[in-house]
């Protein structure tokens, strides 16, 4: 943490937007081609699951693209996007209706869905179609002593929170692992404001050689030589720093996913390889 870090916190807006508690989904007949071509039947996104949390393996669960927690969303499609587009990690959720009505949790995430933690005793209690509001805070976060480099999605608190050092007017950012650019697969054509991108997982060596098959859900990672600042590319001189959402897959081209909350040059914007570098510890996230 950087005691004297300036942002422009008090100019952004706050803003209640509400969501729903989804149902799992499954595509008929449910099978997913795995990568040595065979079928399984997995779950899947979507809806309440009790017993995958942030801070937990990223990799190893019989399931595919699991998401820690509570997911959300709107059938009204513009609704849907102010969701994602507005929602940051680390802001505060109020459940709305049901027999949680009142407890608060926190975004840990954006998917398919915005993905929310609640505590235990909470979670259990929890019903698809609940109302879940999100009090929006952080689109626009700037570090005003670093403009070149571009803040993504996260609440200001959050940033506050993690740990950073300056060293020679760059700014080096605390991350739990490394990952290589050409293992990105799924995602990198879409905007980096929306949804997430895979890792592609299927070369099971690679994971257990690189050590990416230790990742945790919650894990800040980077990603260097990738610029994020509109979508997802290839360049030299960039590096990008994210956040693990989701849980690994066994489809081809697929993996656990990242969402990216930093992005810059390396003139600006640096990395230390630290484990205790999640999204759990950041928040101090009760389970």
């Amino acid at each position: 943490m950087i005691p004297n870090l300036k942002t422009n916190e008090k100019n952004l807006i706050k803003m209640s937007i509400g969501g729903y508690v989804t149902q799992p989904s499954f595509k008929n007949p449910g099978y997913i081609p795995n990568n040595d071509g065979n079928s399984v039947i997995l779950p899947g996104m979507y809806g309440v699951v009790n017993n995958v949390k942030v801070g937990d393996k990223a990799f190893g669960w019989s399931g595919d693209h699991i998401e820690p927690g509570v997911s959300i969303d709107s059938e009204n499609i513009n609704e849907h996007f102010a969701l994602h587009y507005l929602v940051c990690t680390g802001n505060k959720a109020i459940v709305r209706s049901g027999e949680a009505k009142g407890k608060t949790g926190v975004v840990t995430g954006e998917h398919a869905r915005n993905l929310i933690h609640f505590e235990q005793n909470t979670l259990e209690k929890i019903c698809v179609g609940d109302q879940i509001d999100i009090i929006t805070h952080g689109r626009g976060l700037k570090l005003l002593d670093f403009l070149e480099i571009e803040i993504k999605k996260i609440d200001p608190n959050f940033l506050k929170s993690m740990n950073f050092k300056v060293e020679n007017k760059k700014l080096i950012v605390d991350v739990a692992i490394e990952l290589p650019i050409k293992i990105m697969g799924s995602g990198a054509e879409l905007n980096s404001e929306y949804v997430d991108q895979d890792l592609m997982s299927g070369d099971r060596s690679l994971m257990k050689q690189l050590k990416i098959d230790q990742m945790k859900l919650g894990d800040l990672i980077v990603i260097n030589h990738a610029d994020h600042r509109w979508g997802r590319s290839y360049k030299k001189d960039h590096v990008s720093i994210a956040l693990c959402i989701h849980g690994d897959s066994v489809m081809t081209g697929h993996g656990p996913g990242i969402m990216t909350i930093m992005t810059g040059t390396k003139k600006n914007l640096g990395w230390k390889i630290n484990k205790n570098a999640n999204l759990k510890n950041i928040l101090k996230i009760k389970l």
